[in-house]
């Protein structure tokens, strides 16, 4: 067990000192975050409909994050080129990241053009029904998404690393509330990016 905690206690760390610089990313991940806790909640009343939060909101402000205000270039804080963090990246970096998201945009127009998916799903009737087969779509895409991470993980870094990486990923809601929630009051204060005088290019 001590290596599980200290292996997510690494995954944390690198995740925030190396793709967290950015005060408006922080300010995102602030709201992702606070969005992915109702998601949480709403599982267990109506699971589409979290997934319809969870993607739409949760999903698109933190992915917004890191696409258009994530500095991409060589990182001096961490002595670490792009190239490098992305390589080396734990969970799903920007290539991975595109693929996962291509599917999800993907998926609405599926359901449009096959709404029975080939007589595998009762076709929705309505706006109503067909959003909510968007939502469980987009449900199964995330469970679908997240197991085959852990999966690859486990094959190439082990289960420690796996199961370490699926804890921080369900976890990283009430994580980033800790870690980000004065990140809005910083940029009123016009500071764009984190000093991140607590790194100093050395590990935790």
């Amino acid at each position: 067990m001590n290596e599980f905690f200290q292996t997510l206690k690494t995954q944390r760390w690198d995740d925030h000192r190396y793709y967290h610089h950015s005060r408006i990313n922080q300010s995102l991940h602030f709201i992702s975050a606070i969005s992915f806790l109702v998601s949480y909640a709403l599982v267990f009343v109506n699971p589409a409909w979290a997934a319809l939060l969870a993607w739409c909101v949760s999903m698109t402000t933190r992915q917004a994050g890191h696409f258009f205000f994530e500095p991409r270039g060589y990182d001096e804080v961490n002595q670490a080129t792009d190239e490098h963090k992305e390589a080396i990246k734990v969970g799903y970096n920007i290539r991975r990241k595109i693929v996962l998201l291509a599917v999800w945009v993907a998926l609405p127009a599926v359901l449009w053009v096959a709404p029975s998916l080939g007589g595998w799903i009762e076709p929705a009737v309505g706006l109503k029904g067909y959003l909510e087969d968007v939502g469980m779509a987009w449900f199964c895409l995330g469970v679908a998404g997240l197991l085959f991470r852990v999966g690859q993980l486990w094959v190439t870094q082990g289960a420690v690393q796996a199961l370490a990486w699926m804890t921080k990923i369900l976890t990283d809601p009430v994580h980033d509330i800790y870690l980000y929630h004065k990140a809005p009051l910083h940029l009123l204060r016009g500071e764009l990016i984190d000093p991140m005088e607590h790194v100093g290019g050395s590990a935790h």
